[in-house]
């Protein structure tokens, strides 16, 4: 037998000739050895374009998986997991079990038999793949996704299914997080309520206030019964049991809970169960890109569009404050990832970053030298330049030669205190100035960092577990008015992250409108890769 190096790699070249070899020395009468070498034969060439496959038969003689009569409960149990993916969010065609096994019902040689087995371990390393650490690719999707996945070995999948109870094994693919099972529930009963016609007629009005009487009250409250948070009655009035429906929806859904059928209020109630199911298609697939990350007995979890930085132990919340998170602007997003927190910079400097520096800076020096006297412009030795001997016209955003800072103070940009776990991105928590922000319901306002509502008792939350007198240690830093670092003693991780659709601590899940627009690009691009919804009216 001759085979060409063009064709196959040099790893494949090798396998295929181990098979030639075997097949000579196959036990049995001639034509059970013709039909033995021709399905390993098969199973050499068909799997030889992916290493992982073609090691992972030559480790075992290419030995077959899939396709004895031995491999019966093995083969049952990855169709059965194959006919569950959709609830997972995943499009079944991209597996192809109706195909798969009319494969297997049309088999009429050894060769088909081995092309047949290495297809089902291609289409088992797909799935194993997809259902630990996500269908996508997240940077791929969005630029301010730059969390890490932690990508599976195929051929250590493979062995390690092999080796194991098939349906144990399958079932320990899919993330173990408590939530990624109440994002499956949930999924099941918006399908449930899309298949009776969703959540009613939409709300036709811009605002309604308590004691508002008529048609649109009546259209809001069979909206807010379908959906659980009103009990059914036939008043058409905005009595105060609505008013506390709507506090109850407002609470749930990030927005002002003031108890008014606000514009902003009507449009949320008005989203039916097709968009709150894509919401949470998409945080499974976000909890997906997760899987396998080590969460940390004590961290700090950062949700970007539900404003919030919590401080998590044991699975509980045991401190949150509101936060301000980057704009929604295409280099002041903040990003998505996971860190360690290492250490906290009281009285901080804030050391302009370039980016702020020659974009909204400089211009405003190069029509005024004494622009933004609030800030320091130093030179590369650390000098102190004296703005009226500079003509700041002759730079531009290329060769600016400068750097600019604040000095700690009670109006610089960072506060009085910044939480650091130093990354590529220089991405932070901080205190700041600007604390009206706080009060806003959308809080979008800042270069990328998060600022938080209350930086003080972060702090305390963080230093009680290596002080007696966290306020006091605080303090004693915190009134030298100089800059000064305190480590952690136990570095904390930190991960920011970004869910329209999470579970409350009762397993209600709770939605937050897409700030960035990064879960639509996310559902787009699940929706090229095949994932499907069906469609429903209200």
């Amino acid at each position: 037998m001759r085979v060409s190096v063009d064709r196959f790699s040099s790893a494949a070249f090798r396998v295929i000739c181990a098979v030639a070899a075997l097949s000579v020395f196959t036990p049995g009468s001639a034509i059970a050895a013709v039909d033995l070498a021709a399905f390993r034969q098969s199973v050499a060439e068909t799997a030889s374009s992916v290493d992982a496959l073609a090691d992972f038969y030559r480790s075992r003689d290419f030995a077959p998986l899939w396709t004895t009569a031995a491999d019966a409960a093995r083969r049952e149990a990855f169709f059965r997991a194959l006919d569950g993916v959709a609830d997972h969010g995943l499009p079944p065609e991209r597996y192809d079990a109706e195909g798969l096994r009319a494969e297997f019902a049309a088999l009429a040689s050894e060769r088909q038999r081995g092309a047949l087995e290495v297809r089902m371990s291609q289409t088992f390393m797909n799935y194993a793949k997809d259902l630990r650490t996500g269908l996508l690719t997240p940077s791929a999707v969005d630029g301010g996704i730059v969390r890490s996945v932690n990508l599976r070995d195929p051929l250590a999948s493979l062995r390690g299914f092999a080796v194991s109870d098939p349906s144990e094994y399958l079932r320990g693919l899919q993330p173990s997080a408590p939530a990624y099972a109440v994002l499956m529930k949930v999924r099941l009963d918006l399908l449930a309520a899309m298949a009776t016609g969703g959540w009613g007629a939409a709300v036709p009005v811009a605002q309604l206030d308590p004691g508002s009487e008529g048609p649109a009250v009546v259209a809001l409250r069979d909206r807010l019964t379908t959906m659980g948070y009103l009990r059914p009655g036939p008043a058409a009035v905005y009595d105060a049991e609505m008013e506390k429906a709507v506090q109850l929806f407002q609470l749930n859904h990030g927005l002002t809970a003031d108890g008014v059928a606000s514009e902003a209020t009507l449009e949320e109630i008005n989203l039916g169960p097709e968009a709150r199911l894509r919401s949470v298609v998409v945080a499974m697939e976000r909890l997906r890109w997760m899987n396998g990350t080590d969460l940390g007995q004590r961290h700090i979890w950062v949700d970007l569009p539900d404003f919030t930085a919590k401080i998590i132990d044991d699975g509980k919340v045991t401190f949150e404050t509101v936060t301000v998170v980057g704009m929604n602007q295409s280099d002041r997003r903040s990003p998505e990832f996971s860190d360690e927190m290492e250490f906290m910079v009281i009285n901080p400097t804030w050391n302009v970053p370039r980016s702020i520096t020659v974009k909204e800076y400089l211009p405003m020096l190069q029509k005024n030298p004494n622009a933004a006297g609030h800030l320091r412009i130093v030179d590369r030795r650390g000098r102190v330049v004296d703005r009226g001997a500079v003509d700041f016209t002759q730079f531009t955003a290329g060769n600016f030669p400068f750097s600019m800072s604040q000095a700690p103070s009670d109006e610089n940009a960072l506060g009085l205190v910044k939480f650091m776990f130093p990354n590529q991105w220089n991405i932070y928590l901080h205190d700041t100035p600007s604390k009206s922000l706080f009060q806003k319901e959308v809080r979008a306002y800042s270069h990328g960092c998060i600022r938080l509502g209350a930086p003080f008792e972060f702090a305390y939350a963080l230093l009680a577990r290596q002080t007696d007198d966290p306020e006091g240690e605080f303090a004693r830093h915190l009134n030298t008015r100089a800059e000064n670092a305190i480590p952690l003693t136990d570095h904390v991780p930190v991960h920011i992250v970004y869910f329209t659709a999470w579970p409350d601590a009762r397993g209600r899940i709770e939605y937050r409108r897409d700030v960035y627009g990064r879960d639509g690009r996310i559902f787009d691009a699940l929706q090229a890769a095949g994932v499907e919804l069906p469609s429903v009216q209200g």
